[in-house]
């Protein structure tokens, strides 16, 4: 590919709206902010600029992308929705919910962004640059998290220029996301499915349905098939750096990724220490997450030891992530 692109940074704005969908509506591969992570848009229905997408990131071609619309109705134009996926997409978009559901026969969305699958991922992004952005251009914009694929996912543009610079046409600079986890994905099947959890918390999404979601089946999470759902390769969002969980104390040569306001032994000595919320709140945890990750992996440390997080509301996509985060590669 084409390494060596020049790659601005606009400020959010008029002017960076309308570059940015004039280079989609070119082909062009463009970085924006989205409430959960920093996205990488390409035209959903330009098979050529997704492939470039693809090889931007060094992204598996049968991992399927996420398509961002503007409303429901563009929507509803490449998907189908039911009863329970209209009670869920009224409920909570637009916001960090992508929902899983079967194509249109007339979907717009080119094949290479589905993997192949005869469905497709969905959903209205609330950041407001992600918005204007979408209506600027006028159709569906794929677009996964703007990073080296497996790496720690960009919550900044900074983030971006450092995995992506040079691999693509443009980054949108809206300041650091709010939400700092993925989307939540659920997956509109006979029985819906939770596939990742992310930044809605699963009781809300519960708590609508008024039943408890099914998890995702045993063998989605793992790095040998197709996933359902963006976000399901058993290794991902990854520093370069090991990482080991639930550490009670410090080993030489680690550094710490701490939680809460407990200390364990051997911290004085650790290679960095950053605590994700010192209080303990999990929003501030998830939003810190993937900036902190990434701030580790450049310590020096032989290993990063991450401290036991709570597993409920963002807890569960916080330990998601870094179970992911966790899982060496081949």
């Amino acid at each position: 590919m084409n390494v060596g692109l020049k790659t601005p940074i606009l400020p959010a704005g008029e002017a960076a709206v309308a570059a940015a969908a004039r280079s989609l509506a070119e082909g062009g591969l463009v970085a924006f902010p989205t409430e959960t992570v920093y996205g990488l848009g390409a035209d959903a229905g330009n098979a050529t600029a997704i492939a470039r997408l693809y090889q931007a990131k060094g992204r598996p071609a049968f991992n399927p992308l996420i398509a961002h619309l503007s409303d429901l109705g563009a929507a509803q134009r490449i998907a189908h929705f039911d009863a329970t996926a209209l009670l869920l997409a009224k409920a909570f978009w637009p916001g960090p919910l992508t929902l899983v559901l079967p194509k249109t026969t007339d979907c717009a969305v080119a094949d290479l962004a589905t993997a192949g699958l005869d469905t497709i991922a969905v959903r209205l992004p609330a950041h407001p640059v992600a918005r204007e952005i979408l209506r600027a251009f006028g159709g569906p914009v794929v677009a996964p998290s703007a990073n080296l694929s497996g790496h720690v996912s960009p919550t900044t543009a900074a983030h971006v220029q450092s995995d992506l610079s040079g691999r693509i046409d443009l980054i949108v600079d809206g300041g650091p996301v709010a939400v700092g986890v993925e989307s939540t994905i659920v997956g509109c099947f006979e029985e819906l499915r939770l596939l990742r959890p992310g930044g809605l918390p699963r009781g809300e999404i519960e708590r609508v349905l008024g039943r408890a979601l099914l998890q995702a089946p045993q063998d989605a999470n793992n790095d040998s098939g197709q996933p359902l759902a963006p976000g399901m390769l058993a290794s991902h969002y990854a520093p370069r750096t090991a990482v080991r969980l639930n550490a009670s104390s410090v080993e030489p040569g680690e550094a710490l990724l701490a939680f809460g306001p407990a200390t364990v032994p051997g911290v004085d000595a650790a290679r960095s220490v950053m605590n994700l919320s010192a209080r303990g709140d999990l929003n501030e945890a998830a939003a810190n997450l993937f900036g902190y990750l990434r701030t580790l992996d450049t310590k020096g440390a032989h290993r990063i030891a991450v401290m036991p997080v709570p597993g409920h509301e963002l807890g569960e996509a916080i330990n998601d992530r870094l179970r992911r985060a966790a899982t060496a590669r081949e």
